[in-house]
C-alpha cells in the first residue's frame, strides 16, 4: 500500500504539472492530457516546480540534468540551473533560531553580524553570510526544518522505483537498481550531519594545499554542529557565468584544462573527489592574484576509490585513450565486472564498435550521454554489473563534460587527460610507487619480523613438518630444473625481505 501511495504521489504531480507532453506521442500521453490541470506557464518552469514539489532528491536529478546542455533544450537547461541555489528559502527566523538551538548561545553572542536573508538556499539547506567577534567573514549554513523526514519519504519514492525495475524489467537485477539507491541515499545521510561535510572540507582543503588549481574554504570548527556549519566565506563568480569571466580577463582555455586536472587528481591522486560539481557549487577567482582560480563549495556528497577501484579506472581510461580495446576488455574481465565465461574477443568488438568513431574529434563533437547509452546497451549482452561503488563517478564525469562543454567547446578530453593519466600509471608501478608502498608496509613488518623464528619454530614443531618434507621430496623428483627455479624464487623471496627490513630498520 505504501508503494502504491508513493506512486500516486507522483503520478499526482504530474498531473497537477501536465508533464505529459514530455512523454512520446501515444495512448497514454492522450489520456494523460485529458486528465492533466491546464496550465499556462511555459514546459520548462513546469518541469522545475514539479521536481520541488518532489522534493530534495528530485531536485538534485534537475540539478544534474541542469549541466547537460548537450541533451536538454535551452529553455530547460536555463531553469532548472535555478533549482542550484535558487530553491525557495525556509523563514529567516526558523535559520536563526536553528543557529541558536545547536550552537547553544544567541547569534548576537557569536556573530558580530549576521544577514537575516540567505545568500543561497537548496534542497537540504540554506545559507547566511554573518562576520564573527574578530572580524572574519564567514558562510554559516543551516539544514531545512524537517529535512530528514523529507528526505526519509524521497528515498522510500526512490527505493519504490527501484524495487518496480527489478520486478519488471529483465535487466533489472543486472542493474543493482536497489544497490543504486541504497548507495545514493547513504551519501544523502551523510548531506543531513554537516560535522560531516566540514569534515569532507577540511580533508578537501588538505589535499590541495598550496595548489594552484583549487581553494577549498576553512572551517570554523568552534562553531559547527550536525545542523550547522561555519566556514570562511569565499569571493568569487559562479563557473555558469562565462561572459562575466571573460570580461574579468579569465583564461577560459586554462579553466577548462584546469578543470579536467582537478577531477583526475581528486580520482587518481587522492581516490577522494567532490561528486556534487554542478555550477551552483563551483565558482571562480575573478578578482586579484588568484584570478581564474576555482572554488569549491558544498561537501556534502563526496565519492571515494579504492586503489584497486582506481588501478582498474586508469588501465582503463589509457585503454581508452590509447584505442587499446583489447586491454579495456581484459580489464573488465580482472576487475570482475564481467562474467569469467565472456569471451573477449566478442567483447572487445562490441567495445571498438561503439568507441572508435568518436576519437579524434573535439569535445563539441564528442557526446558522452550517448556515448554511455550506446555503452549501456552494448553491455547488455555481455551481462556487465553496474558498479555502485562507481555511480557516483559515473554522474561526477558526466558533470565535469557538461562544465567544461560551456568553458570551452574545442577542449579535447582526451589530449589533456591522457598525459595525467601516465604519469599516474608510472608513479604506481614504477620505482616511487614500491618505495611507496615499501613505506607502507613498513610499520606491519616491524611487528612481524621479530616473531619469525618463534613462528618458523612452531610450525616445524607440529606434525606439519612431515607434510613440509613430503613435499620437499616431491620438488627434489621433479628434476633439477624446478630445483633451479624453486632456488631463483626463494631468492627473490629473501631479497624482498632484505629490502623491507632495510625500510623497517631506517623507520626506527
Amino acid at each position: 500500500m505504501n508503494r502504491f501511495l508513493r506512486l500516486l504521489r507522483i503520478a499526482q504531480v504530474g498531473l497537477r504539472f501536465a508533464l505529459h507532453e514530455f512523454l512520446p506521442p501515444g495512448r497514454v500521453r492522450w489520456a494523460l492530457a485529458l486528465a492533466s490541470h491546464r496550465r499556462s506557464e511555459p514546459r520548462a518552469e513546469r518541469l522545475r516546480g514539479a521536481l520541488e514539489a518532489l522534493g530534495p532528491i528530485f531536485v538534485k536529478f534537475g540539478q544534474m540534468l541542469s549541466t547537460r546542455r548537450d541533451l536538454l533544450p535551452n529553455d530547460i537547461a536555463d531553469e532548472l540551473a535555478k533549482l542550484q541555489d535558487q530553491v525557495p528559502p525556509f523563514p529567516s527566523a526558523e535559520a536563526a533560531a536553528e543557529i541558536e538551538r545547536s550552537l547553544g548561545r544567541p547569534i548576537s553572542t557569536v556573530f558580530a553580524s549576521f544577514e537575516r536573508d540567505p545568500v543561497a538556499s537548496a534542497s537540504i539547506a540554506q545559507v547566511h553570510l554573518a562576520a564573527l567577534a574578530d572580524g572574519r567573514e564567514v558562510a554559516v549554513k543551516v539544514l531545512r526544518p524537517n529535512v530528514e523526514e523529507i528526505i526519509a519519504h524521497d528515498v522510500a519514492l526512490l527505493e519504490t522505483a527501484a524495487w518496480l525495475v527489478e520486478k519488471l524489467w529483465a535487466d533489472g537485477r543486472r542493474l543493482k537498481t536497489r544497490e543504486v539507491v541504497a548507495e545514493f541515499s547513504k551519501h544523502l545521510e551523510d548531506e543531513l550531519d554537516l560535522m560531516r561535510e566540514a569534515a569532507n572540507a577540511s580533508q578537501l582543503r588538505r589535499n590541495f594545499a598550496g595548489s594552484p588549481l583549487l581553494l577549498v574554504p576553512e572551517i570554523h570548527w568552534d562553531y559547527c554542529s550536525q545542523r550547522v556549519m561555519v566556514m570562511e566565506r569565499m569571493y568569487g563568480t559562479p563557473v555558469s557565468q562565462i561572459e562575466l569571466m571573460r570580461d574579468k580577463g579569465v583564461d577560459m582555455q586554462q579553466l577548462a584544462r584546469a578543470g579536467v586536472e582537478i577531477f583526475f587528481t581528486q580520482v587518481f591522486r587522492d581516490g577522494f573527489f567532490h561528486a556534487d560539481m554542478h555550477p551552483g557549487n563551483i565558482f571562480v577567482v575573478t578578482e586579484g592574484e588568484q584570478l581564474g582560480r576555482y572554488i569549491a563549495l558544498d561537501f556534502g556528497i563526496m565519492g571515494t576509490l579504492t586503489e584497486v577501484d582506481k588501478n582498474y579506472l586508469a588501465q582503463n581510461f589509457l585503454a581508452f585513450f590509447n584505442r587499446d580495446y583489447t586491454r579495456v576488455a581484459q580489464a573488465h574481465l580482472d576487475a570482475g565486472w564481467v562474467p569469467p565465461e565472456t569471451r573477449l574477443d566478442e567483447f572487445e568488438a562490441a567495445i571498438r564498435s561503439v568507441c572508435e568513431p568518436i576519437f579524434a574529434r573535439p569535445l563539441k563533437e564528442i557526446y558522452f550521454g550517448r556515448l554511455l547509452l550506446r555503452l549501456f546497451q552494448t553491455s547488455r549482452r555481455f551481462n556487465v554489473e553496474v558498479q555502485p561503488q562507481l555511480v557516483l563517478l559515473q554522474k561526477t564525469l558526466l558533470n565535469i563534460e557538461g562544465l567544461g562543454r560551456q568553458l570551452d567547446p574545442e577542449l579535447d578530453l582526451w589530449k589533456t587527460a591522457k598525459p595525467y593519466l601516465e604519469r599516474w600509471m608510472v608513479d604506481q608501478i614504477g620505482w616511487r610507487g614500491a618505495l611507496r608502498n615499501i613505506k607502507r608496509e613498513a610499520p606491519y613488518w616491524a611487528a612481524t619480523l621479530p616473531q619469525l623464528p618463534r613462528l618458523l619454530h612452531r610450525l616445524l614443531a607440529e606434525d606439519r613438518a612431515e607434510k613440509i618434507e613430503r613435499a620437499f621430496a616431491a620438488l627434489h623428483a621433479q628434476g633439477q630444473r624446478r630445483n633451479r627455479l624453486l632456488a631463483a624464487l626463494v631468492a627473490v623471496a629473501v631479497a624482498w625481505v632484505a629490502v623491507q627490513a632495510w625500510a623497517v630498520f631506517k623507520v626506527l
